[in-house]
């Protein structure tokens, strides 16, 4: 609950719902911890918490990435080097008794969740699965030592941004299914179970070459399909298959249920959820969660008719826009679509690093 203390009144800040959250911590129930462990610290002073840290080992990272890394996560601070510094020495300890040798924070547990620290776009509020962090937050890693280790970028993209599209995005559009005979179409709700399966084979196919990719388990696809059913809209999930029916590329992206979830204060029960029922309808914005295509079927065009498809969707739904993202700044291939639909960065999360 240390968050609800320290945001109070940051009006960007979006409470998660508790429920979830103990969920996401609890060692049992979370399958990010058949392949993990983790320790959670809080800082005090006196009575009062003061700030707090998780370390984590995750073994399937370090086998998958051949390092002996540790991870830091879900770091909340008062703005107090002392109690920053008294965390994070704890949280190094932990991790060097271990063997660790390196450290990469924030990961709260891992890239395939909420990961790295907002450090410009400020302003913006964080969309679905996505954090937000006061500003003396960087400068307190800093000044134990962290470094910069990776950049994720937020793209922003709106339906009345269509103009200014480059045309060679449209024409590969056009040409996806007459030259190389594939088709986007919607995932199905009603088989999201077999959906999710080629979910996970593009996604650990598209992004095992990206920084920091740990590839998910099936228990841990399972998790997200039972944690996103309810937020799902199939206009905006997409699937790209060629006429065989082979699978070539997937894009999920997900209605900004932050819009909702900032009106709940954490809480559903006892009448948030008539909120979520009614507020739904109004959310008018976008977070394309992920979109990868198998690296043999890069050159098709299927990026770009992901892209169109999206315009396309934006003009006849509720949503009219949204941000595109994260994208890690040494991915050039993404950065360079997202220029040439007229995208534009509007936040920067950091990973940062430092030896242990």
């Amino acid at each position: 609950m240390l968050p609800f203390r320290l945001y109070e009144g940051a009006p960007q800040w979006v409470a998660p719902l508790i429920s979830e959250r103990k969920r996401h911590l609890d060692r049992k129930r979370n399958p990010f911890f058949a392949h993990a462990e983790a320790e959670y610290f809080l800082a005090r002073r006196g009575e009062r918490v003061v700030g707090r840290i998780s370390a984590q080992v995750d073994r399937r990272f370090n086998e998958f990435q051949g390092n002996e890394w540790g991870q830091f996560g879900f770091f909340e601070c008062e703005d107090d080097p002392e109690v920053a510094t008294a965390l994070l020495d704890t949280a190094s300890s932990w991790l060097r008794e271990r063997r660790r040798d390196h450290v990469i924070r924030p990961l709260d547990f891992s890239t395939n969740h909420e990961c790295g620290l907002l450090v410009d776009g400020f302003e913006r509020e964080p969309q679905i699965l996505e954090n937000w962090h006061h500003p003396y937050y960087g400068p307190l890693l800093e000044g134990y030592g962290f470094e910069q280790a990776m950049d994720l970028y937020k793209w922003s993209l709106h339906v009345s941004g269509r103009d200014s599209v480059l045309p060679i995005v449209f024409e590969l559009a056009d040409k996806l299914e007459p030259e190389h005979g594939i088709r986007i179409r919607n995932m199905r709700k009603r088989d999201l179970r077999n959906e999710v399966g080629r979910f996970k084979e593009i996604y650990n196919a598209a992004w095992e070459r990206n920084w920091g990719f740990v590839p998910l388990t099936d228990d841990e696809i399972g998790n997200y399909c039972k944690e996103l059913r309810p937020i799902l809209d199939p206009n905006w999930a997409m699937v790209a298959e060629t006429a065989e029916g082979e699978t070539v590329g997937v894009a999920v992206t997900l209605p900004d249920f932050n819009q909702v979830l900032k009106k709940l204060d954490g809480r559903l029960l006892p009448f948030g959820w008539l909120t979520a029922l009614r507020d739904r309808k109004k959310i008018d914005q976008v977070r394309v969660f992920a979109l990868g295509v198998k690296p043999e079927f890069q050159h098709t065009g299927v990026a770009a008719a992901f892209y169109k498809r999206h315009f396309d969707m934006a003009a006849i739904t509720p949503q009219t826009g949204g941000e595109m993202g994260w994208i890690l700044a040494t991915n050039e291939a993404m950065n360079r679509g997202m220029e040439a639909m007229g995208g534009k960065i509007v936040k920067t999360y950091r990973i940062y690093g430092k030896d242990l």
